[in-house]
């Protein structure tokens, strides 16, 4: 059973937009934080986009005012609006999860790049 799925990414110029989308199953709690992390090749997985189990979202500096994120919890969805992208937000998105046990997963991501 594969408790996250991403969808959305592709090949998109700089300043164009995306919209990421983070299919969770109903193993996955919305008791715990869900994320959006990033991982760029030759560079260690960064986080994007918290968002807590209470709803408050925290986003990286680097992507404040260009990135929104959201949770749909009737489709069990977590999305990530990104604007005005830029060479440097190459990279696979991944987004996480724990399930009612406290389980954590990832998915396996969908892959962005930007370039002209």
């Amino acid at each position: 059973q594969e408790h996250l799925v991403e969808s959305g990414g592709g090949l998109v110029q700089p300043g164009g937009s995306l919209r990421l989308s983070c299919q969770a199953s109903n193993s996955i709690s919305r008791a715990y934080p869900m994320g959006w992390y990033r991982q760029a090749p030759g560079k260690p997985r960064e986080l994007v986009v918290l968002i807590g189990s209470n709803g408050e979202i925290s986003y990286s500096d680097f992507v404040k005012g260009r990135f929104i994120t959201s949770r749909s919890n009737t489709e069990n969805t977590m999305y990530l609006q990104m604007n005005d992208l830029k060479p440097e937000d190459t990279a696979t998105y991944v987004c996480d999860g724990h399930d009612y046990r406290g389980e954590h997963y990832w998915g396996k991501g969908t892959l962005v790049t930007v370039s002209s």
